[in-house]
């Protein structure tokens, strides 16, 4: 089944178009949460992403073992990972050198991309602004392209998410045969 990922800024509508699509599914659906609540605002920010949710729907709260969280899904379930961007910066708080966060990133896209069911992997694309000023903020923008790139690469369509409208994304290497062709 497919693998989508969607990308875009904070607030663009990758949650909620992830949940439209699953909620098109006859699958029955396990969102995948990373997120940590690490201060008051993102205790707020959990409660509401909870009460917003389909009460039919799983909800796997993993901030660090995302390969463990997917492989415990049943194989013909719809997948929402929401999102790989917290995912990276636990790991990335947690000490993670970049090459480790890579490879687990490499797990974890194989493992999306051979699942029966669909999945929805929701990312934020970080590198559009300007360059973070302090050394971990662009070593965490760095890597989170890193691992956007990885899912994309072993996606079966990507799409790039702004104020709720989505485009599509074409791969790189068919940009290349095109040319190669003229």
């Amino acid at each position: 089944m497919p693998l989508l990922v969607l990308l875009g800024g904070a607030r663009s509508g990758k949650s909620t178009l992830a949940q439209q699509l699953a909620s098109a599914t006859d699958a029955a659906v396990t969102l995948i949460a990373t997120a940590e609540a690490r201060d008051d605002e993102m205790v707020e920010r959990i409660a509401a992403h909870r009460a917003a949710r389909p009460s039919d729907w799983t909800t796997i709260e993993e901030p660090i073992e995302l390969a463990g969280a997917l492989s415990a899904v049943p194989p013909h379930a719809c997948v929402i990972i929401d999102c790989l961007t917290l995912w990276v910066s636990n790991l990335v708080l947690a000490g993670w050198p970049s090459a480790r966060i890579e490879e687990a990133a490499s797990l974890v896209a194989g493992l999306a991309a051979e699942r029966a069911g669909p999945t929805l992997v929701v990312s934020n694309e970080v590198g559009m602004g300007v360059v973070p000023a302090s050394e971990l903020g662009r070593a965490f923008r760095d890597v989170q392209g890193r691992v956007n790139t990885v899912f994309c690469d072993v996606a079966d369509r990507s799409v790039l998410v702004f104020a709720g409208r989505a485009l599509d994304l074409t791969p790189a290497d068919d940009l290349i045969e095109m040319f190669g062709r003229a």
